[in-house]
């Protein structure tokens, strides 16, 4: 199996930008390794267009660091045409019709949305146990909580499945299941980003 995900975003880049490497290499890894790791419980949908997206991207853009790399997004953030349940059984189904302004940046940047992380319902958590569909677990040690809100999110980096990922934080929801699973989390000050 290839390793690009275990790279920089750099080093992704560079190899994008030397056409040695297509974005639909890295969605297949990735789904690859979302598969292969589903007892991880880290996703609650997959994409299922993320290829089609991929291959639709067009010529690599040079100065786009983040161009055709695949992301997760916390199940809490509206994606247009892609599920968003909030880790709940209330919304199931719900098929947002519009994406969240963070969404609409990421997609601007051509990242791929890979598909919707797990979470505590409704983000009232700290853990990730409330999940509606089961608790993602701790990559690191399947015994222990991945922390919360954003649980779905760190355990996708921490796993190896996504070199990113974004969540949400009001009181910990990302500086906690990072610091739990061992990576980077970085909460925005509030108003950076548009809820």
């Amino acid at each position: 199996m290839s390793k690009y995900l275990d790279l920089s975003i750099k080093e992704i880049h560079e190899l994008l930008v030397e056409k040695k490497i297509t974005p639909l290499d890295l969605v297949e890894e990735a789904l690859k390794r979302i598969e292969e790791n589903k007892d991880l419980n880290a996703f609650i949908t997959i994409n299922d267009k993320v290829r089609e997206e991929a291959e639709d991207l067009g010529e690599v853009d040079p100065d786009n660091i983040f161009f055709g790399i695949p992301i997760a997004v916390k199940d809490n953030i509206v994606t247009k045409d892609l599920r968003t349940t909030c880790a709940s059984h209330i919304l199931d189904n719900f098929i947002p019709i519009y994406d969240a302004t963070v969404v609409k940046k990421l997609k601007d940047k051509k990242m791929l949305i890979i598909g919707k992380t797990n979470m505590d319902e409704f983000a009232m958590g700290s853990t990730s146990e409330t999940s509606y569909f089961g608790a993602p677990l701790n990559p690191h040690d399947k015994k222990r909580v991945s922390g919360g809100s954003s649980g779905g999110s760190a355990v996708s980096v921490a796993g190896g499945l996504v070199p990113l990922a974004i969540g949400s934080d009001t009181g910990g929801s990302i500086r906690n299941p990072s610091n739990y699973t061992g990576i980077v989390g970085l909460k925005p000050t509030y108003g950076r980003v548009s809820r």
